[in-house]
């Protein structure tokens, strides 16, 4: 329906979870044409195939385990598209993962730590999960992790190194995870800015637009 609802001011729609619209209008349009839709997926391979299917960009949740474990996924949304016969074009990719920057990499993990594993752990008790540890910490932000805690040059060199395995247009680096510091959160904001993401738009040939997202 919100497909439909981007391509035309009025829209005709029978579905299964809301009541059948009829030829109603939907104002005020937006400025974009077409309004940009993302689908954002964890590591689900029918959610991935379904956004191929609609050749639509696709936003990838790495928050546990290691980057290219994902690699298959983002080879099944690409062949997905290309056997619907998406324009390849349109095929955008985002990597979402939680992180955060410091001036060194060690006040990063130990700013970043606590909170982080208040919030995983609680997180785990709904899912089933094992209580994070500083273990499994360190583990997630070593080079081959999810997690880009670190200095500016560290985060720096796992976005590069998560492009030349997935070859990203947009990086969503998540900085708050739990209750965090305003006042670093928002300097982790400006390294994001001023350190890291100069140095990604340039060793990059397809200049990603690279996003802070400070939730709460």
């Amino acid at each position: 329906m919100l497909l439909k609802l981007r391509e035309s001011d009025k829209v005709t729609w029978v579905g299964t979870h809301r009541a059948a619209i009829d030829n109603l209008g939907v104002y005020p349009r937006p400025v974009q044409d077409l309004l940009p839709v993302w689908i954002a997926v964890g590591g689900n391979p029918g959610s991935v195939i379904r956004a191929g299917d609609l050749g639509l960009p696709l936003v990838l949740a790495i928050i546990g385990g290691t980057p290219e474990r994902f690699v298959p996924l983002i080879e099944l949304y690409r062949e997905s598209a290309h056997r619907a016969g998406r324009e390849p074009s349109r095929l955008r990719l985002a990597i979402n993962s939680h992180g955060f920057i410091a001036e060194n990499s060690q006040d990063a993990a130990e700013t970043f730590y606590p909170p982080y594993a208040q919030i995983m752990t609680k997180i785990g008790r709904e899912r089933g999960w094992s209580p994070m540890t500083r273990e499994q910490f360190e583990a997630l932000r070593a080079r081959r992790g999810s997690l880009l805690v670190g200095s500016p040059q560290e985060v720096i060199e796992k976005m590069l190194y998560e492009h030349e395995l997935f070859k990203f247009d947009r990086f969503l680096l998540h900085l708050s995870v739990g209750t965090m510091p305003h006042d670093q959160v928002m300097r982790s904001i400006e390294l994001l800015g001023t350190k890291v993401a100069p140095i990604i738009r340039k060793e990059t040939a397809r200049s990603p637009v690279v996003e802070a997202v400070a939730g709460r």
